[in-house]
Protein backbone atom coordinates (compact mmCIF):
# COMPACT_ATOMS: atom_id res chain seq x y z
CA UNK A 1 0.00 0.00 0.00
CA UNK A 2 1.33 3.44 -0.91
CA UNK A 3 2.03 5.64 2.08
CA UNK A 4 0.26 9.02 2.10
CA UNK A 5 2.43 12.06 1.53
CA UNK A 6 3.31 14.16 4.58
CA UNK A 7 3.17 17.84 3.65
CA UNK A 8 4.13 20.64 6.04
CA UNK A 9 0.46 21.61 6.18
CA UNK A 10 -0.49 18.10 7.31
CA UNK A 11 2.56 17.99 9.53
CA UNK A 12 1.43 21.07 11.44
CA UNK A 13 -2.24 20.19 11.59
CA UNK A 14 -2.23 16.46 12.17
CA UNK A 15 -3.34 16.65 15.80
CA UNK A 16 -5.69 19.63 15.65
CA UNK A 17 -8.72 17.43 16.35
CA UNK A 18 -7.12 15.44 19.18
CA UNK A 19 -8.04 16.14 22.83
CA UNK A 20 -5.81 18.40 24.93
CA UNK A 21 -2.91 16.66 26.68
CA UNK A 22 -0.64 17.50 29.55
CA UNK A 23 2.19 18.70 27.29
CA UNK A 24 1.11 20.55 24.15
CA UNK A 25 3.13 22.36 21.50
CA UNK A 26 3.26 26.14 21.86
CA UNK A 27 1.38 28.21 19.32
CA UNK A 28 3.97 28.48 16.55
CA UNK A 29 4.52 27.97 12.87
CA UNK A 30 7.22 25.44 13.74
CA UNK A 31 6.38 21.73 13.99
CA UNK A 32 6.71 20.02 17.35
CA UNK A 33 8.67 16.78 17.29
CA UNK A 34 9.02 14.43 20.25
CA UNK A 35 12.28 12.47 20.15
CA UNK A 36 12.35 9.39 22.37
CA UNK A 37 15.93 8.48 23.25
CA UNK A 38 18.76 10.82 24.31
CA UNK A 39 21.61 8.74 22.95
CA UNK A 40 23.71 9.71 19.94
CA UNK A 41 20.98 9.12 17.35
CA UNK A 42 18.32 10.94 19.37
CA UNK A 43 20.58 13.81 20.42
CA UNK A 44 21.77 14.53 16.89
CA UNK A 45 18.23 14.21 15.54
CA UNK A 46 17.05 16.74 18.12
CA UNK A 47 19.98 19.01 17.21
CA UNK A 48 19.32 18.90 13.47
CA UNK A 49 15.57 19.40 13.86
CA UNK A 50 16.20 22.37 16.14
CA UNK A 51 18.63 23.90 13.65
CA UNK A 52 15.93 23.73 10.99
CA UNK A 53 13.37 25.50 13.13
CA UNK A 54 11.42 22.66 14.74
CA UNK A 55 10.45 22.65 18.37
CA UNK A 56 11.82 19.46 19.92
CA UNK A 57 10.99 17.66 23.15
CA UNK A 58 13.67 15.11 24.02
CA UNK A 59 12.65 12.23 26.28
CA UNK A 60 14.79 9.55 27.92
CA UNK A 61 14.11 7.10 30.73
CA UNK A 62 17.65 6.99 32.14
CA UNK A 63 19.23 10.25 31.01
CA UNK A 64 21.91 11.14 28.40
CA UNK A 65 25.04 9.00 28.60
CA UNK A 66 23.43 6.39 30.84
CA UNK A 67 25.47 3.20 31.40
CA UNK A 68 22.50 1.24 30.06
CA UNK A 69 22.57 3.08 26.72
CA UNK A 70 24.45 2.01 23.62
CA UNK A 71 26.01 5.51 23.67
CA UNK A 72 27.05 5.35 27.31
CA UNK A 73 30.66 4.21 27.14
CA UNK A 74 33.92 6.13 27.34
CA UNK A 75 34.96 5.82 23.71
CA UNK A 76 33.84 4.83 20.24
CA UNK A 77 35.88 4.34 17.09
CA UNK A 78 35.37 6.64 14.13
CA UNK A 79 36.71 5.32 10.82
CA UNK A 80 35.60 5.43 7.20
CA UNK A 81 36.44 1.99 5.80
CA UNK A 82 33.10 0.48 4.80
CA UNK A 83 33.67 -2.16 2.16
CA UNK A 84 31.62 -1.52 -0.97
CA UNK A 85 29.25 0.85 0.87
CA UNK A 86 29.71 4.37 -0.45
CA UNK A 87 26.69 5.63 1.48
CA UNK A 88 28.46 4.94 4.78
CA UNK A 89 31.74 6.51 3.65
CA UNK A 90 29.82 9.64 2.70
CA UNK A 91 27.97 9.58 6.02
CA UNK A 92 31.27 9.33 7.90
CA UNK A 93 32.59 12.31 5.95
CA UNK A 94 29.59 14.44 6.90
CA UNK A 95 29.68 13.15 10.47
CA UNK A 96 33.35 14.09 10.81
CA UNK A 97 32.46 17.66 9.89
CA UNK A 98 29.75 17.85 12.54
CA UNK A 99 31.80 16.06 15.22
CA UNK A 100 34.65 18.52 14.66
CA UNK A 101 32.20 21.41 14.82
CA UNK A 102 30.98 20.10 18.17
CA UNK A 103 34.52 19.58 19.49
CA UNK A 104 35.42 23.17 18.62
CA UNK A 105 32.82 24.40 21.13
CA UNK A 106 34.62 23.00 24.18
CA UNK A 107 38.04 22.38 25.66
CA UNK A 108 37.04 18.78 26.43
CA UNK A 109 38.81 16.09 24.42
CA UNK A 110 35.80 14.90 22.46
CA UNK A 111 37.87 13.54 19.56
CA UNK A 112 41.38 12.12 19.49
CA UNK A 113 42.95 11.34 16.12
CA UNK A 114 44.97 8.14 16.34
CA UNK A 115 44.72 6.60 12.89
CA UNK A 116 43.37 3.07 12.53
CA UNK A 117 45.53 0.03 11.85
CA UNK A 118 43.73 -2.74 9.96
CA UNK A 119 45.37 -6.14 10.43
CA UNK A 120 44.11 -9.05 8.32
CA UNK A 121 45.00 -12.67 8.99
CA UNK A 122 43.12 -13.68 5.85
CA UNK A 123 41.97 -11.78 2.79
CA UNK A 124 41.45 -8.02 2.81
CA UNK A 125 38.86 -7.79 0.01
CA UNK A 126 36.48 -5.91 2.29
CA UNK A 127 38.98 -3.10 2.79
CA UNK A 128 40.14 -3.03 -0.84
CA UNK A 129 36.57 -2.65 -2.03
CA UNK A 130 36.35 0.59 -0.04
CA UNK A 131 39.40 2.19 -1.69
CA UNK A 132 37.59 4.07 -4.51
CA UNK A 133 35.06 5.56 -2.10
CA UNK A 134 37.74 6.43 0.44
CA UNK A 135 39.76 8.28 -2.18
CA UNK A 136 36.69 10.14 -3.45
CA UNK A 137 35.84 11.24 0.10
CA UNK A 138 39.41 12.33 0.89
CA UNK A 139 40.24 9.60 3.43
CA UNK A 140 43.87 8.45 3.04
CA UNK A 141 44.37 4.70 3.27
CA UNK A 142 47.94 3.40 3.15
CA UNK A 143 49.10 -0.20 2.63
CA UNK A 144 51.95 -0.99 5.02
CA UNK A 145 54.61 -3.59 4.30
CA UNK A 146 54.90 -6.06 7.19
CA UNK A 147 58.59 -5.29 7.79
CA UNK A 148 57.77 -1.58 7.82
CA UNK A 149 54.89 -2.22 10.22
CA UNK A 150 57.23 -3.98 12.64
CA UNK A 151 59.61 -1.00 12.59
CA UNK A 152 56.85 1.59 13.04
CA UNK A 153 54.96 -0.24 15.79
CA UNK A 154 57.42 -2.44 17.73
CA UNK A 155 54.86 -2.87 20.52
CA UNK A 156 52.72 -4.96 18.13
CA UNK A 157 53.48 -8.51 17.09
CA UNK A 158 52.35 -9.10 13.51
CA UNK A 159 52.62 -12.89 13.70
CA UNK A 160 49.90 -14.46 11.57
CA UNK A 161 49.02 -11.16 9.87
CA UNK A 162 48.99 -11.23 6.07
CA UNK A 163 48.27 -7.57 5.29
CA UNK A 164 48.31 -4.25 7.12
CA UNK A 165 46.64 -0.98 6.19
CA UNK A 166 46.75 2.37 7.95
CA UNK A 167 43.69 4.62 7.79
CA UNK A 168 45.14 8.00 8.64
CA UNK A 169 41.98 9.96 9.45
CA UNK A 170 40.48 7.85 12.19
CA UNK A 171 40.41 7.86 15.94
CA UNK A 172 38.30 7.90 19.07
CA UNK A 173 35.19 9.82 20.09
CA UNK A 174 34.55 10.33 23.80
CA UNK A 175 31.06 8.85 23.56
CA UNK A 176 29.53 9.65 26.93
CA UNK A 177 31.11 13.11 27.04
CA UNK A 178 29.87 13.89 23.53
CA UNK A 179 26.28 12.99 24.38
CA UNK A 180 26.29 14.83 27.70
CA UNK A 181 27.92 17.92 26.21
CA UNK A 182 25.26 18.06 23.49
CA UNK A 183 22.61 17.78 26.20
CA UNK A 184 24.25 20.64 28.08
CA UNK A 185 24.14 22.79 24.93
CA UNK A 186 20.46 21.96 24.41
CA UNK A 187 19.63 23.03 27.95
CA UNK A 188 21.52 26.29 27.49
CA UNK A 189 19.44 26.91 24.37
CA UNK A 190 16.20 26.22 26.23
CA UNK A 191 15.54 22.79 24.74
CA UNK A 192 12.67 20.81 26.23
CA UNK A 193 13.73 17.63 28.03
CA UNK A 194 11.82 15.05 30.06
CA UNK A 195 13.48 12.27 32.04
CA UNK A 196 10.63 9.82 31.81
CA UNK A 197 9.88 6.49 30.22
CA UNK A 198 7.71 6.99 27.13
CA UNK A 199 5.48 4.51 25.34
CA UNK A 200 3.82 4.95 21.94
CA UNK A 201 0.22 6.01 22.12
CA UNK A 202 -2.71 4.94 19.94
CA UNK A 203 -2.44 5.01 16.15
CA UNK A 204 -5.61 6.26 14.48
CA UNK A 205 -6.19 6.82 10.78
CA UNK A 206 -2.51 6.30 10.04
CA UNK A 207 -1.29 8.81 12.65
CA UNK A 208 0.20 8.31 16.12
CA UNK A 209 -1.83 10.53 18.42
CA UNK A 210 0.40 10.91 21.50
CA UNK A 211 2.98 9.42 23.84
CA UNK A 212 2.15 7.84 27.19
CA UNK A 213 4.60 8.83 29.93
CA UNK A 214 5.29 6.84 33.08
CA UNK A 215 4.29 9.70 35.40
CA UNK A 216 0.72 9.28 34.17
CA UNK A 217 0.81 12.23 31.78
CA UNK A 218 0.70 12.27 28.00
CA UNK A 219 2.54 14.24 25.37
CA UNK A 220 1.11 15.31 22.06
CA UNK A 221 3.31 16.40 19.16
CA UNK A 222 3.12 16.69 15.39
CA UNK A 223 5.62 13.88 14.85
CA UNK A 224 7.47 11.27 16.92
CA UNK A 225 10.98 9.88 16.49
CA UNK A 226 11.87 6.72 18.39
CA UNK A 227 15.67 6.66 18.49
CA UNK A 228 15.91 4.38 21.49
CA UNK A 229 18.32 1.70 20.35
CA UNK A 230 17.80 -1.69 22.02
CA UNK A 231 14.47 -0.52 23.43
CA UNK A 232 12.91 -0.35 19.95
CA UNK A 233 12.07 -4.04 20.12
CA UNK A 234 10.43 -3.53 23.52
CA UNK A 235 8.34 -0.54 22.46
CA UNK A 236 7.31 -2.07 19.14
CA UNK A 237 7.37 -5.86 19.61
CA UNK A 238 5.10 -6.52 16.63
CA UNK A 239 7.01 -4.26 14.25
CA UNK A 240 10.60 -4.40 15.52
CA UNK A 241 10.71 -7.45 17.77
CA UNK A 242 12.37 -9.71 15.21
CA UNK A 243 14.52 -6.96 13.67
CA UNK A 244 16.38 -5.49 16.66
CA UNK A 245 18.44 -7.98 18.63
CA UNK A 246 20.44 -6.56 21.58
CA UNK A 247 23.59 -8.57 22.36
CA UNK A 248 25.90 -8.51 25.36
CA UNK A 249 29.35 -7.05 24.59
CA UNK A 250 32.30 -6.70 26.96
CA UNK A 251 35.03 -4.06 27.00
CA UNK A 252 38.27 -4.31 29.00
CA UNK A 253 40.91 -1.73 29.95
CA UNK A 254 44.39 -2.98 30.82
CA UNK A 255 47.21 -1.00 32.42
CA UNK A 256 50.43 -0.50 30.42
CA UNK A 257 53.74 -0.76 32.33
CA UNK A 258 54.70 2.32 34.41
CA UNK A 259 56.19 5.07 32.26
CA UNK A 260 55.56 3.13 29.06
CA UNK A 261 54.33 5.44 26.31
CA UNK A 262 54.15 2.85 23.54
CA UNK A 263 50.43 2.39 24.18
CA UNK A 264 49.40 6.04 24.39
CA UNK A 265 47.59 7.96 21.65
CA UNK A 266 50.82 9.49 20.34
CA UNK A 267 52.42 6.11 19.63
CA UNK A 268 49.63 3.56 19.33
CA UNK A 269 46.89 3.69 16.68
CA UNK A 270 43.38 2.41 17.04
CA UNK A 271 43.50 -1.15 15.73
CA UNK A 272 41.30 -3.90 14.33
CA UNK A 273 42.45 -7.53 14.18
CA UNK A 274 40.55 -9.73 11.74
CA UNK A 275 40.96 -13.35 12.76
CA UNK A 276 38.57 -16.14 13.66
CA UNK A 277 37.10 -13.58 16.04
CA UNK A 278 37.32 -9.85 15.36
CA UNK A 279 38.95 -7.81 18.11
CA UNK A 280 39.49 -4.08 18.14
CA UNK A 281 40.96 -1.60 20.57
CA UNK A 282 42.07 1.90 21.38
CA UNK A 283 45.28 3.31 22.87
CA UNK A 284 45.45 4.51 26.45
CA UNK A 285 43.39 7.72 26.42
CA UNK A 286 43.50 10.07 29.42
CA UNK A 287 45.04 7.34 31.56
CA UNK A 288 42.01 5.05 31.35
CA UNK A 289 44.05 2.10 30.07
CA UNK A 290 44.54 0.14 26.87
CA UNK A 291 41.10 -0.76 25.55
CA UNK A 292 40.33 -4.13 23.99
CA UNK A 293 36.96 -5.49 22.90
CA UNK A 294 35.69 -8.60 21.17
CA UNK A 295 33.43 -7.54 18.29
CA UNK A 296 31.95 -11.03 17.97
CA UNK A 297 28.24 -10.86 18.72
CA UNK A 298 27.39 -12.02 22.23
CA UNK A 299 24.28 -13.60 23.66
CA UNK A 300 20.90 -11.86 23.76
CA UNK A 301 20.80 -9.15 26.39
CA UNK A 302 18.14 -7.09 28.17
CA UNK A 303 19.22 -3.42 28.39
CA UNK A 304 17.08 -2.81 31.49
CA UNK A 305 17.69 -5.89 33.62
CA UNK A 306 20.74 -7.59 32.09
CA UNK A 307 23.63 -8.49 34.41
CA UNK A 308 26.59 -6.23 33.56
CA UNK A 309 29.19 -8.16 35.53
CA UNK A 310 32.23 -8.92 33.32
CA UNK A 311 32.76 -12.62 32.68
CA UNK A 312 35.97 -14.59 33.30
CA UNK A 313 35.64 -16.16 29.83
CA UNK A 314 35.66 -12.78 28.04
CA UNK A 315 38.60 -11.53 30.13
CA UNK A 316 40.51 -14.71 29.27
CA UNK A 317 39.85 -14.19 25.53
CA UNK A 318 41.09 -10.61 25.77
CA UNK A 319 44.25 -11.71 27.57
CA UNK A 320 44.90 -14.43 24.98
CA UNK A 321 44.67 -11.88 22.18
CA UNK A 322 47.00 -9.50 24.03
CA UNK A 323 49.54 -12.23 24.64
CA UNK A 324 49.67 -12.88 20.93
CA UNK A 325 49.35 -9.37 19.51
CA UNK A 326 50.75 -7.14 22.29
CA UNK A 327 53.25 -9.36 24.15
CA UNK A 328 54.43 -6.71 26.60
CA UNK A 329 50.86 -6.48 27.93
CA UNK A 330 50.60 -10.23 28.52
CA UNK A 331 50.42 -9.76 32.30
CA UNK A 332 49.01 -6.25 32.39
CA UNK A 333 46.55 -5.61 35.23
CA UNK A 334 42.88 -5.27 34.41
CA UNK A 335 41.97 -1.68 35.36
CA UNK A 336 38.34 -1.68 34.41
CA UNK A 337 35.73 -3.72 32.55
CA UNK A 338 32.20 -2.95 31.50
CA UNK A 339 29.32 -4.61 29.71
CA UNK A 340 27.40 -2.72 27.06
CA UNK A 341 25.20 -3.92 24.23
CA UNK A 342 24.95 -3.75 20.48
CA UNK A 343 21.47 -3.29 19.02
CA UNK A 344 21.77 -5.34 15.88
CA UNK A 345 19.67 -5.28 12.76
CA UNK A 346 19.57 -8.50 10.69
CA UNK A 347 21.97 -7.21 8.01
CA UNK A 348 23.96 -4.73 10.11
CA UNK A 349 22.49 -1.78 8.21
CA UNK A 350 20.73 1.11 9.92
CA UNK A 351 16.96 1.33 10.24
CA UNK A 352 15.57 4.79 9.40
CA UNK A 353 11.96 4.66 8.28
CA UNK A 354 8.39 5.46 9.18
CA UNK A 355 6.38 3.16 11.37
CA UNK A 356 4.44 1.05 8.84
CA UNK A 357 1.10 2.12 10.36
CA UNK A 358 1.82 5.76 11.31
CA UNK A 359 3.11 8.37 8.86
CA UNK A 360 4.17 10.72 11.68
CA UNK A 361 6.19 8.16 13.68
CA UNK A 362 9.78 7.32 12.75
CA UNK A 363 11.90 4.38 13.89
CA UNK A 364 15.65 5.06 14.03
CA UNK A 365 18.11 2.40 15.15
CA UNK A 366 19.98 -0.69 14.07
CA UNK A 367 23.36 0.79 15.01
CA UNK A 368 24.72 -2.78 15.07
CA UNK A 369 27.94 -1.81 16.84
CA UNK A 370 29.01 0.76 14.26
CA UNK A 371 26.36 3.48 14.45
CA UNK A 372 27.77 5.97 16.96
CA UNK A 373 30.25 7.55 14.54
CA UNK A 374 27.44 8.03 12.00
CA UNK A 375 24.98 9.71 14.36
CA UNK A 376 25.42 13.31 13.10
CA UNK A 377 24.61 12.19 9.56
CA UNK A 378 21.74 10.07 10.88
CA UNK A 379 20.28 13.11 12.64
CA UNK A 380 20.55 15.15 9.45
CA UNK A 381 18.88 12.38 7.48
CA UNK A 382 15.96 12.10 9.91
CA UNK A 383 15.44 15.87 9.92
CA UNK A 384 15.40 15.83 6.12
CA UNK A 385 12.73 13.12 6.11
CA UNK A 386 10.50 14.95 8.57
CA UNK A 387 10.85 18.54 7.41
CA UNK A 388 11.70 18.28 3.71
CA UNK A 389 9.98 15.01 2.76
CA UNK A 390 13.22 13.49 1.52
CA UNK A 391 12.71 9.87 0.43
CA UNK A 392 13.78 7.00 2.63
CA UNK A 393 17.08 5.38 1.69
CA UNK A 394 16.10 1.86 0.49
CA UNK A 395 19.02 0.27 2.35
CA UNK A 396 17.64 1.65 5.64
CA UNK A 397 13.96 0.98 4.88
CA UNK A 398 11.69 -1.36 6.80
CA UNK A 399 10.62 -3.16 3.62
CA UNK A 400 14.05 -4.78 3.22
CA UNK A 401 13.67 -6.27 6.72
CA UNK A 402 10.40 -7.93 5.84
CA UNK A 403 12.03 -9.41 2.75
CA UNK A 404 14.91 -10.73 4.85
CA UNK A 405 12.51 -12.27 7.36
CA UNK A 406 10.75 -14.15 4.57
CA UNK A 407 14.10 -15.44 3.31
CA UNK A 408 15.25 -16.47 6.80
CA UNK A 409 18.38 -14.28 6.65
CA UNK A 410 20.69 -14.58 9.66
CA UNK A 411 22.01 -11.60 11.60
CA UNK A 412 25.30 -10.18 10.27
CA UNK A 413 28.17 -8.24 11.82
CA UNK A 414 29.18 -4.84 10.48
CA UNK A 415 31.73 -3.36 12.82
CA UNK A 416 33.14 -2.27 16.13
CA UNK A 417 31.32 -0.11 18.59
CA UNK A 418 31.23 -0.89 22.31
Amino acid sequence: MQRPSWSRRRFLGAVAAAPAMTYVARASTAPHVAVVGAGAFGMWTADQLHRQGARVTLIDAYGPGSPRASSGGDSRVIRAVYGPDRIYVDMVKRSFELWEELAALTTRDLYTETGALWMHRGGDDYLRSALPFMRAAGFPLEPVDLDDARRRWPQISFDGVRSVWLEHRAGALAARDCVRFMHQLRQQQGGDYLRLRARPGPIRSGVMTRLLLDDGTQLEADAYVFACGPWLSKLFPDVMGQFIRPTRQEVHYFGPPPGNRFFGAGSMPTWIDFGQRVFYGLPDLQGRGFKIADDTRGELFDPDEGDRTPSPEAIARARALMAQRFPSLRDAPLLEARVCQYENSPDGHLIIDRHPDATNAWLVGGGSGHGFKLSPAVGQMVAGHLLDQRPVEPRFAMTRLADMAEQGTQFESRGEGA
